[in-house]
């Protein structure tokens, strides 16, 4: 038995698979340790680069009290970042077709160190906002870019890779409130200045242990990742994944707001609630993850966890008033958002023959936008309606997400191993090239 895979080039090749397999995409992952250090590097350096999505999560109510700043206002702190980060995805692979992966991953760094340094030591929450921008261009050109480094350069198949990467998420995500409720305690200011020197240290790293890429990649053209999003199964993963998105950043940005009221406002609190977040998130992603896609097909697993996602966000809407209710809807959606992430990651890297590094930044581009909308919606929707209301809205947009993977199942049947024939194939690529 044989499946289609996307090299790096987007060329097909034929893989050999377990025929008692019930998902032929799945691989083990014994082999995910035994990486190439180039690998390691980016790996570290996404750690870094993920930590600053959760970052600011712990020390917002002290942003919005020192700078004087509205609820609002505050989570403008992750749309500016988000909303960048989401149109410059879809110029990544522009940029680092041009100028090499090591050196895209670099400007992305040292762009991070620059304007978070400069968020640290802004006076008022209008200028923190405008540096979290260019913050997020940095993330932008490093993240889209180190997702197809690591799956082009990793050992043990793609699947492995992921895992590495989502790992890295994870971890990065996990560790990011902590060291923000460590260091917000003292100040503010202090999570901003602690990512800027982790940075720079990852950016020694890629310095030291990457190569130069030997032969100058294939340019791509600036159009390349709008036209992707025209491929059917890209655009459908795309889709789900801005929904999906909403309800992520419903839970990362806005439950600290919520969680204020009940006695669970310091940044030190928020930062080891959001720890446990991260860190289940983490270990779905690397081992829940790749064993039910190990048994299942993948798009199954999006319809099977997607709703339980809707159902933890109705339950932390019900649980409005109970700070431990509140706290393990969150934990709880910490599991199910690590599954959902490795498994949406892998299917776009495997439901189609686009380059990788055009596919991630197309996908990457819609699920960032995504993201941007949600933090000043949430607070917006709690402060005209209900402060559960955020979180029925953001269970509202998991079922739109599952409606969309349901009503594409047959566009996805790539992503979950099942073999195209020619004419199926043809029309991909001929919808693709539109």
């Amino acid at each position: 038995m044989t499946r289609t895979t996307a090299s790096t080039t987007g060329t097909a090749a034929r893989e050999t698979v377990n025929p008692t397999n019930s998902n032929p995409n799945a691989s083990t992952t014994s082999s995910i340790l035994h990486q190439p250090r180039a690998v390691w590097a980016v790996a570290f350096a996404s750690v870094i680069a993920f930590m600053g999505i959760g970052l600011v999560d712990p020390i917002l109510p002290a942003i919005a009290q020192d700078l004087q700043a509205t609820a609002t206002e505050t989570e403008m702190l992750f749309t500016s970042y988000l909303l960048i980060t989401g149109l410059a995805m879809f110029f990544t692979s522009w940029i680092s077709s041009r100028i090499g992966a090591k050196r895209t991953l670099l400007i992305g760094l040292a762009l991070v160190v620059l304007f978070a340094l400069a968020a640290g030591l802004s006076g008022n929450v209008e200028w923190v906002i405008g540096f979290r921008a260019g913050w997020g261009l940095g993330n932008a050109l490093f993240i889209s870019t180190a997702l197809a480094t690591i799956v082009g350069a990793a050992s043990g198949g793609t699947s492995s890779a992921i895992i590495l990467y989502e790992a890295a998420l994870g971890l990065g995500i996990a560790i990011g409130p902590l060291l923000g409720g460590l260091l917000g305690g003292i100040s503010w200011r202090g999570p901003f200045f602690g990512t800027a020197t982790l940075m720079a240290i990852g950016f020694i790293g890629i310095v030291t242990v990457m190569k130069t890429d030997a032969v100058r990649p294939t340019p791509t053209p600036l159009s390349a990742p709008f036209r992707a999003l025209a491929n059917p199964a890209l655009g459908v993963l795309a889709a789900a994944a801005l929904f999906y998105n909403i309800a992520f950043f419903v839970l990362l940005a806005y439950t600290p707001f919520a969680l204020v009221p009940l006695g669970f406002g310091s940044a030190m609190t928020l930062g080891f609630i959001f720890f446990g977040w991260g860190l289940s998130l983490a270990v779905t992603s690397v081992w829940v993850a790749p064993l039910l896609t190990h048994r299942l097909p993948r798009t199954f697993v999006l319809r099977l966890v997607l709703p339980l996602l809707a159902l933890d966000l109705v339950a932390a809407a019900l649980f409005i008033g109970s700070g431990p209710g509140l706290i393990v809807c969150v934990v709880v959606g910490g599991m199910l958002l690590g599954v959902l992430n490795t498994v949406l990651t892998e299917c776009v890297m495997e439901a189609t023959d686009l380059p990788r590094s055009v596919a991630s930044s197309a996908y990457s581009g819609v699920r960032f936008l995504g993201g941007a909308i949600a933090p000043p919606a949430a607070t917006i929707l709690a402060a005209a309606i209900s402060p559960a209301t955020p979180f029925y809205a953001a269970a509202g947009s998991v079922l739109v997400a599952t409606l969309i993977v349901i009503l594409g199942r047959k566009r996805l049947r790539k992503a979950d191993g099942a073999e195209i024939s020619i004419t199926e194939e043809a029309e991909v690529i001929a919808a693709g090239d539109r």
